[in-house]
């Protein structure tokens, strides 16, 4: 695609410069999505989630590991920490035990 720059008036080069932003930025997040999307695969395909394959031995405020899993979706965890996630709440309501819910 050639573009002739020299033709173009400023407000012509500011417009283009920030479609040309904004479209890197939307490849940038759906590359980003697309890498997450096949590291949770390939993690899936070994019997784990995709948080607990990531180092948390950094120490820190969120490096908590997950205590709790959903029985639904088992993407979904919780470490216990903090506010109860609705699909806990939710099933705990149904009448799941906490115990058939801990990983």
């Amino acid at each position: 695609m050639d573009i002739n720059l020299d033709a173009m008036n400023r407000q012509e080069l500011v417009t283009l410069k920030t479609r040309v932003e904004k479209a890197l930025a939307s490849l940038e997040a759906r590359r980003r999505e697309e890498a997450r999307k096949a590291a949770e695969e390939a993690a899936r395909e070994y019997g784990f989630s995709l948080p607990e394959l990531l180092d948390k031995s950094k120490g820190g405020k969120g490096n908590a590991l997950p205590k709790y899993r959903n029985p639904k979706d088992l993407n979904q965890t919780w470490t216990g920490r903090g506010r109860q996630p609705a699909w806990f709440k939710d099933a705990i309501r149904a009448g799941t035990e906490i115990s058939d819910m801990e990983i």
